[in-house]
């Protein structure tokens, strides 16, 4: 029996391995079953490339639970290993076998170990580790390692009959779990579920071995990407609304397929939706700096051989900048560029689909400059009856119809339908378009467009008198007293902190009252109001109270004498325009339906 002493330039070198190299002591059985595959693709690809005497039978990974005599056994019929080998590959840590197979070969079969350290990730969950291998060279014995974590090991040759290697692990007492089938079939489930490779556990095969992402997307009909998307997400059980099949080969290879879901509120924007995959290993769900922060919120998978690594492949390199902004870069691209086929190919169905995935691109539209360009192509907008137009055949619809006295384009639009009703009427009744913009984006959104298109300017349908941005403001007909007078009056019916009395001399036909905030500062308390959400913090709003000097219920206001009368007159109006806002208190709301009730 030889016996010898693992290379390696530091005693502590298993410590080392255990406490600092993997972050989850689960990642053995992923490490393990890599090697496995690799094995078994190695004996593939020679025997693609004619060097085999012998045949290849069907390939397949066998992990078996022996929880009475605490093991649990990884075996493989792949390429296996010559004493010489196992003392290059194994003894030596960091000496990885599937870099100089890939040298010698020069094979682009997948090949997934790159550091040559997987291997040792057994230990972190064992007391001893045990190997059997017999090598596919016809003539040449098996071998038996044994280490029990120490850089001491004991190699002796053995009886192994079938070419192959089977991986014996010792479980140690503090990973108990690893020993119960349940855990096991959830980690092969997690790590390997689409390896090229079969894997057996107990008697029944667990894996994908041929995942729609890797499949010719010319050649795949819609129900196959949607029975992919359920077994991906089983416990979302809408379908997906579209989705983007992924093949970059250069500058780097990448393949995947990204779904877009019904999105309809910012607290559906959940990330962590796409799986990351190396050479279909399964590596993170924490796919920052790969791709834009909007598209985290997708579901899918990406798999690409390129993306940098750290060595226990379980994160990805942060210090490799210029590749992961390449890789983001790219895949912002081709997702424009799908969406946009989309668009041109089937218009009608990309707009019944436009209000479920709206969220997702006006994300995009506000925080990738790129894609807000290419977005031009694709994005819709709806006006207030449903119709959409892409945002450049709506300008040229206002174009010159909506220029304001100062001649700026003006872009009228409105949040809420309900809310808003009398005041998008006003707009409509002077022949202006208007849009629906009711996304909870729509304030980063308008001054996107706005510092985009340097003469554009939104204003919302209750934001301000639209008589006032067209022509110049009239002086209101009241002495400064009839003016004191109803504010006096008014003010009795108001909370002071909350409304702001101005008077404007506004179309007869216009209500008496009309509520509003300034563009600009409604703005910014929106902009606040996001903000402070994750903390429940909501700035308190305050409001312009307009009051319409032209109106005959103003004028009538001021001429009543009698107190009762002119009180309920005022009462009377300011609920009916409270109500509309949907800013009537309760108690004020049953004083006016009685009220109503009582005039029938």
């Amino acid at each position: 029996m030889e016996k010898g002493k693992i290379k390696v330039t530091a005693e502590n070198i298993f410590p080392i391995i255990k406490k600092f190299l993997y972050s989850y002591n689960e990642i053995f059985l992923r490490e393990l079953i890599s090697n496995a595959v690799d094995a078994c693709v190695k004996i593939k690809t020679l025997a693609n490339l004619g060097k085999l005497n012998i045949q290849v039978k069907k390939l397949e990974i066998e992990v078996k639970v022996d929880k009475d005599k605490k093991l649990l056994r990884i075996e493989d019929n792949g390429i296996g290993m010559t004493r010489e080998e196992v003392n290059k590959y194994i003894n030596q840590i960091a000496f990885s076998s599937a870099e100089e197979f890939i040298k010698k070969y020069k094979t682009e079969d997948a090949i997934i170990g790159h550091f040559g350290l997987g291997f040792y990730s057994s230990f972190l969950v064992s007391d001893k580790v045990e190997l059997y291998t017999k090598s596919y060279q016809q003539g040449i014995p098996s071998v038996h390692w044994i280490c029990d974590g120490t850089p001491n090991f004991r190699l002796r040759y053995a009886k192994k009959e079938k070419i192959g290697t089977a991986i014996l692990l010792h479980i140690n007492e503090k990973s108990k779990e690893f020993l119960e089938d349940y855990k096991i079939l959830e980690l092969l489930k997690r790590y390997g579920r689409f390896l090229p490779i079969p894997i057996k556990f107990n008697n029944k095969i667990v894996n994908n071995t041929q995942p729609l992402w890797k499949k010719n997307s010319l050649e795949i009909k819609d129900k196959e990407y949607r029975s992919f998307y359920r077994e991906l997400f089983p416990d979302i059980l809408d379908d997906p609304l579209l989705w983007i099949h992924l093949n970059i080969e250069h500058p780097f290879k990448l393949t995947g397929i990204l779904y877009f879901s019904k999105v309809t509120n910012p607290m559906d924007l959940k990330k962590n939706k796409i799986h990351l995959y190396q050479n279909q290993v399964f590596v993170t769900e924490n796919l920052e700096g790969i791709v834009p922060d909007f598209l985290t919120v997708l579901k899918g998978v990406i798999d690409s051989p390129d993306i940098p690594l750290n060595v226990s492949r379980s994160h990805i390199k942060s210090n490799i900048t210029l590749t992961l902004t390449q890789i983001s870069n790219y895949i912002t691209r081709k997702i424009a560029d799908r969406l946009t086929k989309m668009f041109i190919k089937d218009r009608k169905s990309f707009e019944k689909k436009w209000q479920n995935i709206k969220l997702i691109i006006e994300y995009g539209m506000i925080s990738e400059p790129r894609f807000y360009e290419k977005s031009k192509a694709f994005a819709l907008y709806s006006d207030i009856n449903g119709k959409y137009f892409l945002f450049k055949e709506f300008l040229e619809k206002i174009n010159q119809k909506q220029k304001s006295k100062t001649n700026k384009i003006i872009c009228f639009y409105a949040t809420n339908l309900d809310e808003q009703n009398i005041y998008i009427e006003n707009v409509l009744q002077k022949g202006y378009k208007v849009l629906l913009l009711d996304s909870q984006l729509t304030v980063h959104l308008i001054q996107k467009l706005e510092t985009d298109i340097k003469n554009l300017t939104f204003v919302r349908v209750d934001s301000q008198n639209i008589e006032n941005i067209f022509i110049e403001k009239k002086s209101t007909n009241l002495t400064q007293q009839e003016k004191n007078t109803l504010k006096k009056e008014i003010g009795k019916n108001i909370d002071k902190k909350t409304f702001q009395i101005q008077f404007e001399n506004l179309n007869e036909n216009c209500l008496p009252f009309l509520i509003n905030i300034p563009e600009f500062r409604r703005r910014i308390n929106e902009m606040n109001v996001m903000r402070n959400l994750s903390v429940g913090e909501k700035e308190k709003k305050s409001y312009n109270l307009v009051v319409n000097t032209n109106h005959k219920i103003i004028k009538r206001i001021l001429r009543e004498k009698k107190k009762e009368i002119k009180n309920k007159l005022i009462r009377d109006s300011l609920d009916f325009i409270l109500l509309c806002h949907n800013l009537l208190k309760r108690k004020n709301k049953s004083r006016l339906i009685k009220r109503i009730l009582d005039l029938l």
